[in-house]
């Protein structure tokens, strides 16, 4: 769909859906480990990290790869993930950039939000998402796709972006479509 798609891959490591997490229960944010999946089929509010990368407008964005557990397929921001029980959200988010991606850039946090929205077969993602920022100079970048997370990603304008979701909204996971809605509450 994207012109500038890139499809360079590198399996770095297996997908493995029941890796623990941190969700947050409660006014008071007392937390406890959870599997991945359990925490996604019971609808348990949960930290997660939410990456955006940006060259001048355009921003980077991935194609979750086909054989995903929830929303294969669909493009999304540039990556996101659940930190590790006793991981810091910042190490998270660089973690993730360097699995699915092979990239190591300067994150920096914007914003933290609260969503729920259904993904598919009954499960729920109820996330408390830490956002972060990164620039880059230009879109030339040293890619290695984790082939069992991401399928392709592409530089993209915003508002064109934006446009394409409003008339073609399964190409995008919900929670991206749910960034686009809440867009000016990023504070990219």
């Amino acid at each position: 769909m994207y012109a500038e798609a890139a499809s360079v891959c590198d399996p770095l490591r297996p997908a493995v859906p029941d890796e623990p997490i941190i969700p947050a229960i409660g006014a008071d944010g007392t937390l406890f480990p959870i599997g991945k999946l359990k925490a996604h089929q019971d609808g348990t509010l949960h930290l997660a990290i939410s990456v955006f990368v940006f060259c001048g407008s355009r921003l980077l964005i991935q194609q979750r790869a086909a054989s995903k557990y929830h929303c294969g397929g669909q493009w999304a921001n540039t990556c996101c993930t659940h930190p590790h029980w006793n991981e810091s959200l910042d190490a998270s988010a660089a973690r993730r950039l360097q699995e699915e991606l092979g990239l190591n850039l300067t994150l920096v946090p914007t914003q933290v939000l609260d969503y729920r929205a259904a993904v598919s077969d009954g499960l729920i993602e109820h996330e408390r998402v830490q956002v972060y920022r990164a620039d880059v100079p230009q879109p030339d970048l040293p890619f290695r796709l984790d082939p069992d997370e991401v399928a392709a990603v592409a530089w993209v304008e915003v508002e064109a972006l934006k446009a394409d979701a409003r008339t073609n909204p399964d190409r995008y996971a919900p929670w991206f479509m749910i960034y686009l809605s809440r867009w000016d509450e990023l504070n990219l």
